[in-house]
């Protein structure tokens, strides 16, 4: 599997806190570097590439009140 650097950062920042609940601000804080803020719509985008790259791999990242993420296995429920 091949991941862009923003959704490397992103899958990183969800498997820490696998099985646990994740804000959008705290995904922005762990992504965004000193020249570059990221907006809700930038991380909705690197959301759904990388659902569509892990889908394969039995894991799935889950909207919780459409403000947090979640990681989690499909497999494992």
């Amino acid at each position: 599997m091949i991941l862009f650097p923003p959704e490397f950062g992103l899958l990183e920042v969800l498997m820490l806190q696998v099985g646990r609940v994740v804000s959008k601000d705290k995904i922005a804080q762990c992504l965004s570097t000193d020249q570059k803020e990221l907006g809700d719509n930038a991380i909705e985008v690197y959301i759904h590439r990388l659902r569509k790259r892990i889908k394969p791999y039995d894991a799935n990242i889950r909207a919780v009140r459409g403000l947090r993420y979640m990681l989690e296995s499909v497999a494992g429920g």
